[in-house]
């Protein structure tokens, strides 16, 4: 049974740093591409950033590229996505699941968590 549980959310105000971290089990975890994804009140689940599955290569949607970093230990099946300077606009649910990178864009695997709730206060 796949599972994918986040953790790691929390209250912060802008400019401050969170880590998320998502702890995976039931599949074999080395072999998939992971990431991030953020979902707004009634709007699509968008992607965050990427991870390839040897940490080879990584993907970041533009407004978070030089602020968040993603990372994972294939050993310890978890992944990670520290925020910094987080910012008001950065408030959402924050999904862990799995990914397809492509050229210039990813896309949803299937696999997902329960989310965690970011909330970056002003």
């Amino acid at each position: 049974q796949v599972q994918l549980v986040e953790s790691g959310g929390g209250l912060v105000q802008s400019g401050e740093s969170l880590t998320l971290s998502c702890a995976a089990s039931g599949f074999t975890f080395e072999s998939f591409a992971m990431g991030w994804f953020r979902e707004a009140p009634g709007k699509e689940r968008e992607a965050v950033s990427c991870i390839s599955s040897t940490s080879e290569n990584v993907y970041y949607e533009d407004s978070v590229k030089g602020r968040f970093t993603i990372s994972r230990d294939n050993a310890k099946k978890m992944m990670y996505l520290r925020m910094d300077k987080l910012e008001p606009v950065d408030t959402d649910v924050y999904y862990c699941g799995s990914c397809w990178m492509y050229v210039d864009h990813v896309m949803a695997g299937g696999y997902w968590g329960q989310g965690t709730q970011v909330t970056v206060s002003s």
